[in-house]
């Protein structure tokens, strides 16, 4: 099966050792994206992403630092640079290398700037969330400058893995980018909530977090039938196929557990 999660706001850029980045798919991409957003400045970047004066002159700082082949000390592998909620889940540096080697084929993080990013993929420092409304030659968003070029990328990672699964684990922000149309892969999307009063709910914090220990137990566990996918139980889940529906699979734990 291939697995995709979202990239996450905050950053990891402390350097690790023995590992080798390898190059983004859409590193061309990636620069000119932050060509483009390096021309807007503080005060438009600040706008744009809704963030404080402070954090949009990081990130113009960021963008003007932006190279096109960066040295090797200038990057860091994604699924290492990236530290969300979701890459808590996932804890990514305690993969040992066979389990970092099947991520690296069967796990993609889907991303604003990079389109797609493989768990080793070595990325400068960034910020520029999917649903920006950063305008290009393509059009108005960044969902018209990739088109349909993310689902493309799916389809042949999902070849190249030797499936025809792919287990969406990224926020509807995200998967939002990847065109329907021209997916080929069959979607199972997880669902999980939090057995609250009233009826199990969708906690945003914890619904990141089981997202990306989900990717890890496909990872640890090199599955390949959907099925093995009810046996997830991180954290408390249990799957739910009462609540289920197709290839909507919902799992929920006590509220205790959270």
């Amino acid at each position: 099966m291939l697995v995709v999660i979202s990239p996450a706001k905050r950053l990891d850029l402390n350097p690790v050792e023995g590992v080798s980045p390898t190059a983004p798919v859409f590193q061309d991409d990636a620069v000119h994206l932050a060509e483009v957003a390096r021309g807007l400045g503080p005060d438009a970047l600040s706008k744009l992403m809704h963030i404080s004066d402070k954090l949009a002159r990081l990130n113009a700082d960021r963008f003007d630092a932006f190279a096109a082949d960066p040295a090797p000390q200038a990057v860091k592998p994604a699924a290492l640079a990236f530290d969300g909620d979701t890459y808590a889940g996932l804890e990514a540096a305690t993969l040992d290398p066979d389990e970092m080697r099947f991520a690296q084929g069967h796990l993609r993080i889907l991303s604003g700037l990079y389109g797609v990013l493989r768990p080793l993929d070595g990325i400068q420092p960034y910020r520029l969330e999917m649903g920006s409304r950063l305008k290009t030659e393509k059009g108005a968003t960044l969902y018209a400058y990739w088109g349909d070029r993310l689902a493309r990328a799916l389809n042949d990672a999902g070849r190249a893995a030797g499936t025809d699964v792919l287990v969406n684990c990224a926020s509807q922000e995200y998967f939002g980018a990847v065109d329907p149309a021209a997916l080929t892969l069959r979607v199972i999307t997880p669902v999980f909530m939090e057995d609250r009063q009233g009826g199990p709910k969708i906690v945003s914090f914890y619904a990141k977090k089981a997202r990306g220990a989900m990717a890890r137990f496909i990872v640890e566990r090199r599955l390949t039938d959907p099925e093995g996918l009810t046996d997830f139980d991180t954290g408390g889940y249990r799957f739910r196929p009462d609540l289920s529906q197709g290839d909507r699979l919902v799992f929920v734990r006590p509220a205790e557990a959270g």
